[in-house]
């Protein structure tokens, strides 16, 4: 069997089972960096300099690194994809990427829930602005729509994650930006975790792929025995069991589902398990 042989190390055979199975989810052409080791979604900054690769999921590597929660997490968040209205101030943001398992499988059905400063270092603690939560649809794919967080004092720029496999434990992290002379100094800050910013228009595009200490589905999740799929019209009854976004619910009033009375986002109704 031919050896493994190093990403970037300008030889052809250097490609990771994970970046063939996301160029296979794209569909589409793979960038090459300049040593011919295939671009990921954070293998270079938008000065086209390049960064420690995001960690594969070859074997024996190691997950996405953890971070610190921090003051300012808050629990049961609004579902949904974009932060932010037309008339939010800050500058516009979007982060997309996948989320892979150790096994180098895209993981459907993946809980992200972030959370950021305003674009002036301010976290709202009376409600829910610059917080959300979504699911990784069934490729594996996320994409949050929000701005460039503000300067909180004493960090740099970041956006707060957690991500949770269906079953599996809670991956607790920060995304930085590239670039920012804050990195320097700020003693939580880790190069593993920058994103790939670029310039777009009058906003920026980053992309980052979480590897999760997970092997992965081979398969997309099927519901748990003696449940179904949550589904608009439905009528429910306390007790009965349904899976959303590949997570197990449990009814806890009777009642007709509508739109926005998803499980997640309504505790009164569900809760997990």
């Amino acid at each position: 069997m031919t050896p493994e042989v190093p990403e970037g190390s300008g030889d052809p055979r250097g490609i990771s089972r994970k970046t063939l199975l996301k160029a296979a989810l794209v569909a589409g052409t793979v960038p090459l960096l300049a040593g011919g080791g295939v671009a990921l979604a954070r293998d270079t900054a938008a000065s086209g300099q390049s960064l420690a690769p995001t960690p594969n999921c070859d074997d024996g590597d190691g997950p996405t690194h953890e971070q610190m929660e921090g003051p300012y997490f808050k629990p049961n968040s609004p579902l949904r994809t974009s932060l932010i209205t037309d008339s939010t101030p800050g500058v516009r943001l979007t982060v997309s990427g996948y989320v892979f398992g150790r096994g180098c499988k895209p993981i459907p059905g993946v809980l992200l829930d972030f959370w950021q400063a305003d674009t002036n270092g301010a976290y709202d603690m009376s409600g829910y602005a610059f917080r959300g939560h979504q699911f990784t649809d069934k490729s594996g794919a996320f994409k949050l729509t929000t701005i460039v967080a503000g300067l909180y004092p004493g960090r740099t720029r970041h956006i707060h994650v957690k991500a949770q496999a269906p079953g599996s434990r809670i991956l607790t992290t920060q995304l930085y930006f590239p670039g920012e002379p804050r990195n320097n100094t700020d003693m939580l800050f880790d190069p593993a975790l920058l994103m790939n910013v670029r310039d777009v228009g009058s906003g920026k595009e980053g992309t980052f792929d979480f590897v999760l200490d997970v092997e992965g589905p081979s398969v997309p999740p099927t519901d748990p025995p003696g449940s179904t799929t949550w589904a608009i019209g439905s009528s429910y009854n306390a007790g009965d069991r349904v899976t959303y976004g590949g997570v197990t619910y449990r009814c806890l009033q009777a009642h007709s589902a509508v739109a926005g009375w998803e499980p997640p986002n309504v505790p009164a109704l569900w809760e997990r398990g």
